[in-house]
């Protein structure tokens, strides 16, 4: 499990580096033979691309620094449950596990609103775990959210 901690403080200081590039604050790592191998933050607004979650961002680079699209042997860790697109992309990825902090009441595609990493009918399953340093990740997401409203 201190690994587990150690990987998603690395995640939660990717989320504060989008929070201070004024992101959505949501970080990712991406782990291989226990060595971080991907970093991504969100950067929606910087790169005007819907797609560039911190999920996605994370995944291209992790497949450029094996030389493989196939990511079956890694584990994402993300400060937020995923939503439909990320899921959709690990599970095209084949990520070998998913570690995550708070859990998305509004898109969470692993448990919350969505069970798409673990449906029967998916050639990929990702099993996953949630609630990791799962405070800290909802009191950054209510820090950044707070003075916009």
């Amino acid at each position: 499990m201190n690994a587990e901690i150690e990987f998603m403080r690395e995640a939660l200081e990717e989320a504060r580096a989008a929070a201070a590039a004024d992101e959505v604050p949501i970080g990712a790592v991406i782990v291989y033979n226990g060595e971080i191998i991907a970093r991504g933050a969100n950067r929606t607004i910087r790169d005007c691309d819907p797609t560039a979650h911190a999920e996605i961002v994370a995944l291209r680079e992790a497949a450029k620094r094996l030389g493989n699209y196939r990511l079956a042997e890694t584990t994402l860790y993300v400060t937020l449950e995923p939503c439909i697109m990320c899921a959709g992309a690990m599970v095209q990825a084949r990520i070998g596990r998913l570690v995550f902090g708070a859990d998305d009441a509004k898109g969470g595609a692993a448990r919350t609103c969505f069970t798409a990493l673990t449906h029967a009918a998916l050639n990929h399953q990702v099993p996953f775990v949630g609630g990791v340093l799962g405070e800290e990740s909802v009191k950054l997401l209510q820090g950044f959210f707070a003075p916009r409203r």
